[in-house]
């Protein structure tokens, strides 16, 4: 199996609604590009962030607390110093089966020390 190309994943996002929302167009906001692009797409964030309470200094990955977090709704976020916050993209993937996909971290992120795990 090979790397799709944009017009196969432009096909399957319309016909089969494999992305949604759909953005045919490459959208460039600041310099931080969203959409389809040759051979993938961009996704971009929504506008829901959830950050760590002030005070909370530990967090165990086995026993997350949903209390130590606050979730916000903003139309651009602000990630304090030596922290994270937690996001979602926009779009909704239904992935057919026979298909594998990849996301990776945007460089123009990574360029600013930010690192993004996607799970």
């Amino acid at each position: 199996m090979s790397v799709k190309p944009d017009t196969w994943i432009e096909k399957m996002a319309r016909e089969y609604e494999m992305i949604k929302p759909f953005s045919k167009d490459r959208i460039v906001k600041r310099k931080i590009s969203s959409g389809l692009s040759s051979y993938g797409y961009d996704i971009s964030l929504a506008d829901e962030f959830r950050f760590l309470k002030k005070g909370i200094t530990l967090v165990d990955p086995k026993h997350i607390k949903e209390t130590d977090f606050i979730t916000q709704k903003l139309d651009f976020c602000v990630i304090p110093p030596s922290s994270f916050i937690l996001a979602r993209s926009k779009e909704y993937f239904r992935i057919p089966r026979n298909i594998i996909t990849i996301c990776l971290g945007k460089s123009t992120y990574a360029r600013c020390g930010v690192i993004v795990n996607v799970t």
